[in-house]
């Protein structure tokens, strides 16, 4: 899973911070660093976080998990 954050988007709400404060962190008032990489036990608090985006500036790309009913290698 890879987070992607559109930093023109973004206003520096900082409710992600809040939310996976794992993942989000705001350094000053509005420069926001995020992991881009994040683990399953994460998935949560990071989907709570993108939901929260008052913008939506935060998109989560899935791609590296294997599509339902998929053979391993094809999709």
């Amino acid at each position: 899973m890879r987070l992607v954050v559109d930093l023109n988007r973004c206003q520096g709400f900082a409710q992600c911070v809040f939310l996976a404060p794992d993942v989000f962190t705001l350094h000053g008032e509005e420069a926001l660093m995020f992991s881009p990489l994040f683990d399953e036990a994460r998935r949560e608090q990071v989907e709570q976080a993108v939901a929260a985006c008052p913008v939506q500036a935060i998109l989560v790309d899935y791609s590296d998990e294997p599509t339902q009913g998929a053979e391993p290698g094809v999709g």
